[in-house]
């Protein structure tokens, strides 16, 4: 059986393999949820924000234009 040794001297792989081992998976996030600032820009919010005017909008019936 091998003796202790610390974690700061064994080799990267070893300590890799030994993190792995101790991380847990988490139920649910346990980072806080912060609320973002309405004054800060984001380019996200404002791509879906904006609506699209194109011609799908816009209706014009030709007999009404043209004289009688």
């Amino acid at each position: 059986m091998a003796g202790f040794v610390p974690k700061n001297k064994l080799s990267k792989k070893a300590q890799k393999e030994l993190n792995r081992k101790r991380r847990v998976m988490w139920e649910f996030s346990p980072v806080t949820k912060t609320v973002e600032s309405k004054k800060v820009y984001s380019r996200k919010k404002n791509a879906h924000v904006r609506e699209d005017y194109g011609m799908s909008d816009f209706h014009i019936s030709l007999p009404a234009l043209l004289p009688a």
